[in-house]
Formats: structure tokens, sequence, C-alpha cells
């Protein structure tokens, strides 16, 4: 018996080492997500942080991470149990996880930012009567939480006006919001425009240096975009993944990626991968001398044109921005993208994206059987059946949507919070509810 006990015991004993050593490999990520998300959400959004505890990172460990936030020297540190980590805000970079640099290091990395965009005019109101037919719907939205889920932003744009516009507590016009792998489209604006300039060739196999000598040295940029590269990978949220490793461990998040084996043909198989957009970045940034003369490219020739000021697109600490999902504008600003792919990448009379580049991005990749197209989520395979077939969106980790419906000139903007599986907002029922309004 004391053998059996003595056994229990050691197996007991590993048992709990062994948890001990899991959750620790999970530390990085639980205690960076809070670190980096209360500091983005007070910093740049400029929300309440009790109000940002209890909504956005009440869930799984991160609920149970402390606080620590610096208003003084913008900084915010999480622990959970033995382990911890520090964000930093500098302005107009937003946020960056300190991940293998010291504070007073990342905060030297300061390089001159482009003059401020000047803001567009102001978008015309659209037809008063359709702003009455839309109005129960945003309060619907927004205030009655009839559609589910905790949106903070609501714009419907019909043919360029807008009809419809809501903020919740808390949330103006003016606050700018995370678009998580929305953020993925803006990438893909960026690469069309990089290559109207001559910069890239999308479909000329890349020069990464790493992978020259074995099958990756054919990757191109479109098969990174069309979610095809063939590199192995996990976008498994909910546990030690790569995506979370990627951006809750990792400095260089593109490098990350580019180090991951070939585990298909390029081209060939479709799985969705932030790490693909993180590489994508991380290339378009090499083509240019320095960081300042990048963000200056990103400003003048992508968000000064759409009128959006002062966007925060946040960097990793080597200083590319996160491509996959750290972009920060106001509703307006991604309405105004929207109408951007909805009038084929002009602005007016002025082209701003290559012509024929939104018809690229709303082509089908081959293997995602109408699903995806170039960093947009296509509806060819019927994932709202009550909305076009026509419709491609961008879209969000917490239920951020940009949907564009171009057969019924229709931009729909909403900001969520409305994280899987629980608290999803019906978009399917909302966008059958607007496009009944504006057919009317």
């Amino acid at each position: 018996m004391k053998k059996v006990l003595s056994i229990l015991g050691i197996l007991l004993l590993v048992a709990i080492l062994g948890g001990c050593i899991y959750l620790d490999s999970l530390m990085p990520i639980i205690t960076g997500y809070g670190a980096k998300n209360m500091a983005s959400a007070v910093f740049v959004s400029g929300r309440d942080a009790a109000d940002v505890k209890a909504l956005d990172l009440n869930f799984s460990f991160i609920k149970y991470d402390r606080f620590k936030i610096d208003y003084e020297n913008k900084t915010v540190t999480s622990r959970f149990l033995w382990r911890k980590a520090t964000a930093i805000y500098r302005e107009g970079y937003g946020v960056t996880l300190l991940r293998g640099i010291k504070a007073d290091e990342l905060r030297k990395q300061r390089y001159p930012l482009p003059a401020e965009t000047e803001p567009a005019m102001p978008l015309p109101q659209g037809d008063s009567s359709l702003r009455a037919r839309l109005e129960p719907i945003a309060q619907s939205l927004v205030d009655d939480r009839s559609y589910n889920g905790h949106p903070f932003a609501f714009v419907v744009l019909h043919q360029g006006k807008v009809v419809a516009e809501r903020y919740d507590k808390g949330i103006s016009p003016e606050t700018k919001l995370l678009s998580w792998s929305m953020g993925k489209s803006f990438t893909n604006a960026l690469a069309g425009i990089m290559s109207q300039d001559g910069l890239v060739d999308i479909y000329a196999p890349m020069d990464i240096s790493e992978w020259q000598k074995d099958g990756r040295k054919a990757i191109t940029l479109n098969d990174l975009m069309r979610m095809q590269s063939g590199l192995k990978w996990n976008e498994d949220y909910g546990n030690r993944s790569d995506v979370n490793l990627m951006l809750h461990r990792e400095k260089d998040m593109g490098l990350f990626t580019i180090h991951k084996p070939l585990e298909n043909e390029p081209g060939t198989h479709w799985y969705y991968s932030s790490g693909s957009t993180n590489i994508t970045m991380r290339y378009l940034r090499g083509k240019f001398a320095s960081d300042a003369a990048f963000f200056s490219y990103m400003r003048d020739r992508l968000f000064a044109p759409l009128g959006i000021r002062n966007a925060v697109f946040e960097p990793d600490v080597c200083g590319t921005p996160v491509g996959s999902s750290y972009l920060y504008v106001t509703a307006m600003d991604y309405a105004r993208f929207g109408q951007l792919y909805l009038d084929d990448g002009c602005i007016g009379e002025t082209r701003i994206l290559p012509e024929g580049w939104v018809e690229y991005s709303s082509t089908p990749a081959s293997d995602s059987k109408g699903a995806y197209g170039s960093c947009f989520w296509l509806n060819r395979n019927g994932s709202c059946p009550d909305a076009p077939a026509d419709m491609f969106s961008c879209q969000g980790h917490d239920g951020q949507e940009i949907y564009i419906i171009p057969s019924k000139e229709l931009v729909v903007v909403v900001l969520g919070y409305s994280p899987k599986p629980d608290r999803v907002i019906d978009f399917n029922g909302l966008l059958k509810d607007i496009i009944a309004a504006v057919s009317l």
C-alpha cells in the first residue's frame, strides 16, 4: 500500500509540475494580451480602463490579470501569478509590447512622423426617409443589443452618403477603434498601391533570403495575401498557437512566420494565417530605406487621399506595422475605406488603387471554396445567406466588420466587441434588415 501511495504521490507531483510548466508557457500570451490591449484601449482609443477590463478583457485567464496603469509615462503592466508584461504607448505609433527590449531602448526608436493629414470634408448626408428607416436598426444594434454582441460604432453609407451613424456610450466619431484582422485589408491596399508604383510585383517569387534553399522560394505576395502560402501555421486563438505566440511573444512578427516550414505547395491549399499578412507587411517595409520613409509613404499614398487623419498602425518591436491586427482609425475612416473599394479603387476621378485591383481582391482564392479573396472575405459561399453573393468584407476577431455590397451600393461598418462563440452579432440578420430598408 505504501508503495502504491508513493507511486501515486510521484505521479501527482509530476502532473502538478507539468501543469505549472504548461501554464508558464502560456504566461506571455496571458500577460501580453492584457497589457497590450489595455494600453491601446486607454491611450489610443481613450476608453475607461474599468470598462475595458469588464468587457474586452473579461474572459479565460485574461480576466485574472492585474493591471498597473502609469498615465504619466503611458505604460501598462499586466501581472498574472508569477509573470508580468509591459506595453508602452508612443505618440503617433500607438502601443508596442516589450519583448526582447527595455522600455528606454524602445522609446529611443522614434523616427520623424509625416505631417498630419488634413481631414476630409464630411461625407454628405443621405436621404432623410432612408435615415429614418435605418434609425430603429441602429438603436436595436447599439442601444438595445437586439442583434447580440456589444458594438461600439455603426455606420452605413448608401451611394457614398451617410444614412446611419450610431455610437456606444463613451465612444465618439473621433474615437480610434481597433481593426483586428480588418487591418489585413488595409495591407492589401498598400500592396496594391506599391504595385501600381512599381515597387513590388505580387506574382513574382519573393527575395527572402531564408527561403532561397527550399520550396519556399516560390512563394509570392499573391500566395500570402490569398492565404495559400503553404507555410505551416496554426491560427487557433484558444491555446498556445502560432498566432498567439507571434502577437504576444515575438519582437519581429514577420520573421517569426518566415521561419515556418513549408507544409504544402504554394498556391494550392487555403488556410487562414495572420502570419502571412505580417510577412507581407515586413516585405513591403523592406522596400524603403527607413521606417520614416515607409510610414510617410503609407500616410501620403493611402491614408491622406482617404482623408484619414493620424491613423495609428501599431508596430512590433522591430518597427514594422502589425498588418494582421493593430490598426486604429475612426468608424467613419473605416467607412471611407470601404467606399474606396465600392468605387473600384477611386476617390471621385482620382484612382488610388490600380485598375482591376478591387476585382483581383474580390476574386476567390483557388482553394477557398468562394470564401476568401485577397485579404478580403467573400460571400460567394453564402456565409451570409440573406446578403448578395457579390458582397465582400473586412472582418476582425472581435466583431469588427466592413461589408461592401456593390449591387446595393452599400457600405456597412460595425465595430465590435462581439467575440466568438457566445456574443457574436447576428450579422446576417442585420444585413438583411439594412438591405430591406434600402430597397423600399
